[in-house]
């Protein structure tokens, strides 16, 4: 059931509640739902049941619909929470950041309990906090990555990860032998945690597929005569394009 047309000729009208009817028509961002005046005022504190009381505080679109300018495709987790109490598996950190802006605060709350949500949060994001310009790193790759993408299947980008103070020490000896323009290695590290190369690694994998990106790894072999193996620092990232 749809909600009655509310327009006159030439004006658009806002929809209000109905008592005879607890069906309400939402458009959130271009994603249409229906669902129940009592599940969007489930949790009476919040922001989204502000939003459905009283006089009607809402925007409508062309249908009548009440209209919210927000990230619709995942409304719909929302309700479902609303409904049945069962968290999303997917998307977390952005449905987290719908609760949040919605005022769901038990919502909020079991997210940011969820193995998911705290792994990411509490133990990942942590990590790269201590890992030294570790976001504009990133940033770095990508630049360079697409300035040598031209006319190109692959681009190639060398970074360089030391582990510790140790091999700090080691870095210069290191890069005098390494067969790359040495102003193209983008250099991470060192980091007082304990997670370790391969964990960096990872994570470097994890947040540049995350912007769309295609990549993989090989390591950067050593010149002969190197007194000791250059993959311990360096590596390939490789982007595919196409």
């Amino acid at each position: 059931m749809s909600l009655p047309d509310y327009r006159s000729p030439g004006k658009q009208s806002t929809p209000s509640f109905h008592t005879h009817s607890p069906v309400v028509q939402l458009n959130i961002g271009g994603h249409l739902y229906s669902t129940t005046l009592s599940t969007l005022r489930h949790y009476p504190d919040s922001k989204l049941a502000e939003m459905f009381s009283g006089q009607p505080k809402l925007r409508s679109d062309a249908e009548g619909r009440f209209f919210i300018d927000r990230d619709g495709a995942c409304f719909g987790q929302i309700i479902e929470f609303l409904r049945t109490q069962r968290l999303p598996t997917e998307h977390v950190h952005e449905v987290y950041n719908e609760a949040v802006f919605f005022g769901i605060k038990p919502l909020v709350k079991q997210l940011e309990d969820s193995p998911q949500f705290f792994g990411e949060t509490v133990a990942r994001q942590q990590f790269l906090a201590r890992v030294p310009n570790y976001t504009e790193n990133l940033e770095v790759i990508i630049r360079i990555a697409r300035a040598e993408a031209m006319a190109a299947r692959h681009s190639v980008v060398v970074v360089c990860i030391l582990r510790s103070e140790e091999d700090v020490s080691r870095y210069k000896d290191a890069v005098n032998h390494l067969d790359a323009d040495r102003e193209s290695v983008v250099r991470f590290g060192p980091w007082k945690a304990t997670p370790t190369v391969s964990d960096l690694l990872d994570c470097i994998r994890m947040d540049i597929e995350a912007k769309g990106y295609k990549i993989s790894f090989k390591p950067h072999s050593a010149e002969k005569g190197f007194s000791f193996k250059s993959y311990d620092f360096f590596h390939k990232i490789i982007f595919t394009w196409w």
